[in-house]
């Protein structure tokens, strides 16, 4: 699941990306609200970790922009005062949800997992795919009860092909949503990962679509 965070305070974005990242999130970072809306316009994300205070455009317009320009992306506003009237500013922008600093790494992880499971209505942190279980806050999956023991890029990918499930992902988009930018993976990655998995959960459970992508249906 692919994060990102509009921050220009070097200690909070160190914190958010080990915090998220642990998790097995993509954590991209962005230093100014100017670039962070055009990535947050331009690019796909899974969530968007915003700040209220920002260099050469605020939070609150940020938020605005995008949601006048029709991105759905669940946003969690972060600021360092949390007054009520902040609070609802924020929503009234097209905030999901609101963090004040300082926050706990454990609040922002769940808020984060909250917004986006509000977003594509999934009311629990389980996410099951026949006897596919994987847990996005224990980071773990089973297949018909019995635990299996992925690496992290395995657990990104299968995660990501669970919570989309039913909805056939091209290789791009894969690529996108498991490796951060600054990766440049080789062409057959996405593939290879995808065999692995596959010897570990069985061979049918993640289906290939030749031309178009992998799809673990629902």
């Amino acid at each position: 699941m692919r994060v990102l965070l509009v921050e220009d305070e070097p200690g909070i974005v160190a914190e958010v990306r080990d915090c998220l990242g642990r998790a097995g999130y993509v954590v991209e970072t962005s230093g100014d609200g100017e670039d962070g809306w055009f990535r947050g316009e331009t690019e796909s994300f899974d969530a968007i970790v915003l700040d209220l205070g920002l260099p050469k455009l605020d939070g609150l317009s940020v938020a605005r922009r995008l949601r006048r320009a029709g991105v759905a992306t669940p946003i969690l506003m972060l600021t360092a005062r949390g007054s009520w009237m902040e609070r609802v500013e924020g929503i009234d922008a097209g905030a999901d949800d609101y963090l004040p600093k300082p926050f706990h790494p454990e609040e922002l992880l769940a808020r984060v997992g909250a917004i986006m499971r509000r977003s594509e209505r999934h009311p629990s942190h389980v996410l099951e795919a026949g006897a596919i279980r994987v847990d996005t806050r224990r980071m773990s999956v089973t297949v018909d009860g019995a635990t299996v023991e992925l690496s992290p890029l395995e657990y990104r990918l299968l995660r990501y092909l669970v919570h989309n499930r039913g909805r056939m992902i091209s290789q791009t988009e894969l690529e996108e949503h498991i490796y951060a930018s600054e990766q440049e993976p080789d062409s057959n990655a996405v593939e290879a990962l995808i065999k692995r998995i596959r010897r570990k959960i069985g061979s049918d459970a993640i289906q290939t679509r030749r031309g178009y992508g992998y799809i673990v249906e629902a």
